[in-house]
C-alpha cells in the first residue's frame, strides 16, 4: 500500500487530498480539506495542518511517500511562483521540510489532463457522441479565470500529458461583430494584439458584456450594472466580493436580461470555435474534453447547439471534427484527481 498526497494549489484556495494506492486495484480517498491560500505564508504549514487533522480522523499518523501539487502558474524545473500569491515553491525544499520522499509540481492544467484519465461516465456530459479511437490523442481545453489548453498522447497502455500556452494564441474573429470586439479590446487596453484568453474566459465574459453595453446593443439592467461597477472598484484585490461573469451567466440562464443573453451567446460561440481550432491542430479522435468551471455551470447554454456548430464550422474540415467525441467535464475536482494520478506514477 502506498500513501499519496494530491494538491490543487490556487491563489484563493488550496485543496488537499490523501489517497491510498493498494498494491492491486484502484486508488481511493482517505481524507480531504480546503484552505484559504492567502491566510498562509507558504504551502508547508497548510500540508502540516492537513496531515495533523487527517491523523485525528484516521486514528494514525499518515506518512505520504509521494506527492503531486498542481500549481496555478508556470512550473519550471520543479519550481513555481504562484500568479496571485507571494509563494515560491521548490519541490526539493518541500520534500525536505515535509519529509515526503518524492514530490513533483505540475501546472494546474496539466493536472486536468491527468484528471480526465480518472473520470467516470457520471463525471461527463457528452455534446457529441462518437466512438473514441484508443490510439489517438486527447485534447483538453478549459475556460475559467483564464483559458487552459493541453493534450494527451497515447504511449503504451497509458498517456503522456502535455500542457500548452494555447490560450495566449491570437483571438480569431469570425464575424463583423467579433471584428468590432477585437478593435474594441485593442483600443481599450492600448495593445496591438488580443489573445483568445481575453475573450474565452471569465474575464472574457465581462469584456464581451462591456463591449455590447458600450455599443448600445440594448439596455443595461441596474442589477448587473451595479455588480460590474463594484467589480471595477475592486480591481487589484486578491479577494473580490462580486463576480460579474457569474452574474451575467446566471441572468442569461434565467433569460432575465437581454444584454447578458447576447454576451453568453457570443462567448459560447467563441469558445466552440477555439475548441475547434485546437482540435484541428491535434486531431484528437480520442476525445475533446471541455474542462474549467464555466462550461459545467452553464450547461444549458453549452447544450443548445451554438458551441458544437462553431466547433465543427471549419469549412472542408467539418467532416473531421464531426467524428470527434466532445465531452464537458462536470467534476470540478478533476485537477485534484489528476494530481493523485500523477503522484501515483512517480
Amino acid at each position: 500500500m502506498t500513501l499519496l498526497l494530491a494538491g490543487d494549489i490556487g491563489g484563493t484556495k488550496t485543496l488537499l487530498r490523501l489517497v491510498e494506492l493498494p498494491a492491486e486495484g484502484s486508488m481511493y480517498s482517505l481524507d480531504e480539506a480546503t484552505y484559504d491560500s492567502p491566510h498562509y505564508p507558504d504551502l508547508v504549514p497548510i500540508v502540516q495542518k492537513f496531515l495533523g487533522a487527517a491523523a485525528e480522523h484516521l486514528g494514525y499518523t499518515p506518512l505520504p511517500q509521494k506527492a503531486c501539487f498542481a500549481i496555478a502558474g508556470p512550473v519550471v524545473n520543479n519550481t513555481a511562483k504562484l500568479t496571485n500569491l507571494t509563494w515560491a515553491l521548490d519541490a526539493k525544499r518541500l520534500e525536505k521540510e515535509l519529509g515526503i520522499g518524492s514530490i513533483v509540481l505540475i501546472n494546474d492544467f496539466a493536472a486536468v489532463g491527468y484528471g480526465v484519465l480518472g473520470l467516470t461516465e457520471s463525471d461527463l456530459h457528452t455534446l457529441q457522441d462518437r466512438q473514441p479511437q484508443p490510439d489517438a490523442p486527447i485534447a483538453v481545453i478549459g475556460a475559467g479565470t483564464g483559458l487552459g489548453q493541453g493534450f494527451l498522447v497515447p504511449q503504451g497502455n497509458t498517456y503522456e500529458v502535455f500542457g500548452s500556452e494555447g490560450g495566449h494564441a491570437d483571438f480569431a474573429p469570425r464575424s463583423e461583430l467579433e471584428f468590432d470586439l477585437l478593435k474594441y479590446l485593442r483600443d481599450k487596453h492600448d495593445i496591438d494584439r488580443i489573445s483568445v484568453e481575453r475573450v474565452v474566459s471569465g474575464q472574457g465574459i465581462v469584456a464581451i458584456y462591456q463591449f455590447l453595453r458600450d455599443r448600445n446593443y440594448c439596455h443595461e439592467s441596474p442589477e448587473i450594472q451595479e455588480i460590474v461597477r463594484s467589480w471595477k472598484q475592486q480591481t487589484g484585490r486578491i479577494e473580490k466580493t462580486v463576480d460579474p461573469a457569474a452574474a451575467i451567466s446566471k441572468a442569461a440562464l434565467a433569460k432575465s436580461d437581454r444584454l447578458s443573453e447576447q454576451t453568453m451567446q457570443m462567448f459560447v460561440e467563441a469558445y466552440g470555435a477555439e475548441a475547434g481550432n485546437l482540435a484541428l491542430k491535434l486531431l484528437p479522435y480520442g476525445g475533446v474534453y471541455i474542462a474549467g468551471g464555466i462550461a459545467a455551470k452553464n450547461l444549458p447554454l453549452m447544450q443548445e447547439g451554438s458551441f458544437i456548430h462553431a466547433f465543427t464550422n471549419k469549412g472542408r474540415m467539418r467532416p473531421l471534427l464531426e467524428k470527434m467525441p466532445v465531452h464537458i467535464v462536470l467534476n470540478q475536482q478533476v485537477g485534484l484527481i489528476g494530481a493523485a494520478i500523477c503522484a501515483s506514477r512517480l
